[in-house]
């Protein structure tokens, strides 16, 4: 009696202590190589690692596929016509406009010859209330006395500034002025510009 119950109890002992084993190596197994024995027992405070290439291979890809498919600003541009070579035409005077550019915002603007204007001059400034509107009327008037479009003549004077120039550049397209140029500001112009205040 004596003799099997050690022998049970021999047995008991064993299985616990195979089985501690078993459970100490499964532990091991289980562990993170990084893991550091502190007192004892395992410290899982290894610091996290984080692998950015992919991060930075996706943000390339962004910037190259942004840079192919972005449309940069365009220049913007307004075409001018430039005058042909061969002998001057000369412009009948019922049919001719002529607007000339002073200081201040301001401009004059007369039909016919400098000399002797059609229509008298003329001050007023830019935009619908301005110059567009007495363009839009002296083209209608011209094309319905001589059935052709209205020829302008723009001239800066020296008190106007680059604005004021592309302002009734601008005024020509919306006005669909078929025909204009650019020319010096004569003395008989310039006389009156004067008188007006415009210089």
């Amino acid at each position: 009696m004596i003799i099997s119950t050690c022998h049970g109890l021999w047995n008991f002992i064993s299985h616990g202590i195979t089985t501690s084993n078993n459970l100490l190596i499964m532990a091991e197994l289980n562990t993170p190589a990084s893991a550091n024995k502190v007192s004892g027992r395992f410290s899982r405070n290894a610091p996290a690692k984080v692998d950015l290439t992919a991060m930075v291979d996706l943000a390339f890809l962004l910037i190259t596929f942004f840079m192919l498919t972005t449309t940069f600003a365009e220049k913007k541009e307004l075409k001018v016509a430039m005058p042909v070579e061969g002998p001057a035409e000369k412009i009948a005077d019922d049919r001719s406009m002529t607007i000339c550019l002073g200081k201040n915002n301001k401009l004059q603007w007369f039909v016919g010859s400098p000399e002797n204007p059609i229509s008298p001059p003329a001050v007023c400034g830019f935009g619908s209330k301005g110059i567009r509107d007495a363009i839009f009327r002296t083209a209608a008037a011209v094309k319905s006395a001589t059935g052709k479009h209205l020829i302008i003549l723009i001239k800066p004077s020296d008190k106007s500034n680059i604005q004021n120039l592309v302002d009734i550049l601008d005024e020509m397209e919306i006005a669909k002025v078929e025909t204009y140029a650019i020319s010096d500001l004569g003395n008989i112009e310039a006389e009156r510009m004067a008188k007006a205040g415009l210089l």
